[in-house]
């Protein structure tokens, strides 16, 4: 049961504490990312040896520290189980991004109160796209969008590693997220050197986004939910945003996708069905999400239960 009673006590830290202000964790990770990158992407355009070292990037950086992590956990574990909790729920509480998540959405929510401006300089800080042209629709859209498909990022797939694999999973899952925020872009320089890392996070996303999506259409309007990520999802580029954005749109009953601005080039996105997404729709989304989260964070829990209650009867036979 010491998963279930980490779940809830890493979920309930990041509820009370948020973000860390200072002295970051990821913020150490990104900095040594970002040193080995330099390092070892040193010809971005040869397919091969970029690819390669892409790969063993990723590697170096990400299976030291899960298996450092899965060790002392299983050590803790066996030799002193409230130092294993305390042990799991900081991991799990570093991986999480529930209350930032929600913050960031206030303050796009906030800023559009105040002005157009404001609300395009709020959004820019969460989304990649061109944000200075951008209408009140625009912004609420890339907001939504962004909160939507952080949903599956930022809190159910550390919830889920970790409920499959204790610290190590949300912390290989973390890490992996990272990378392919640094790194698994099309660019001149990381169109091969982040492919791995991209994949690799897909891979990590593939169970984690369907899940949310699946919670979206429960918790909300399950009909048109379900029905739009059939329709729309299979065209969207990535495999795991397409679910989740789709079917949250349809749980809200709004449109979203449509395409945007990316560093100058307009990129089109397939758009869903519904009205147009209004500042309204912020907060009704805020608490889907909510919803979802909480319906996934239970079933999370009594899964663990369910493991622990297996674990032990097996032990009981075996005695």
């Amino acid at each position: 049961m010491l998963i279930a009673a980490a779940l809830l006590a890493g979920v309930l830290a990041d509820r009370l504490l948020g973000e860390p202000r200072r002295f970051h964790p990821l913020v150490g990770f990104g900095n040594l990312a970002s040193a080995l990158e330099a390092r070892l992407n040193t010809h971005p355009g040869q397919r091969g040896l970029a690819l390669l070292k892409g790969a063993v990037a990723l590697v170096l950086l990400v299976v030291p520290l899960g298996l450092a992590s899965a060790l002392l956990w299983w050590w803790l574990v066996a030799q002193v189980p409230l130092l294993a909790l305390a042990f799991g729920a900081v991991v799990l509480y570093a991986s999480l991004g529930w209350r930032s998540l929600e913050e960031h959405v206030r303050d796009v929510d906030s800023a559009l109160a105040q002005s157009l401006p404001a609300g395009r300089a709020a959004v820019q800080h969460i989304v990649s796209r061109d944000c200075a042209a951008m209408d009140e629709s625009q912004v609420v859209r890339a907001s939504l969008e962004t909160l939507l498909e952080n949903t599956s990022d930022a809190i159910v797939g550390p919830l889920f590693w970790f409920t499959l694999l204790g610290p190590a999973g949300a912390l290989v899952y973390r890490l992996s997220n990272t990378l392919d925020a640094m790194w698994g872009y099309r660019s001149a320089r990381f169109n091969y050197f982040g492919r791995a890392a991209a994949r690799w996070d897909d891979l990590l996303n593939l169970v984690p986004a369907r899940l949310t999506a699946l919670a979206f259409a429960l918790v909300g309007d399950t009909a048109s939910a379900l029905g739009s990520w059939r329709r729309f999802a299979r065209h969207w580029a990535s495999p795991n945003a397409g679910p989740v954005i789709c079917a949250g749109s349809g749980a809200l009953n709004i449109s979203l996708g449509g395409g945007a601005c990316y560093q100058g080039q307009w990129e089109t996105k397939p758009a869903t069905c519904g009205r147009p997404a209004t500042r309204a729709d912020i907060g009704r989304a805020l608490a889907l999400v909510r919803r979802a989260v909480l319906l996934l964070l239970v079933s999370f829990i009594v899964v663990s239960g369910i493991f622990a209650l297996a674990d032990t009867l097996l032990n009981g036979v075996s005695l």
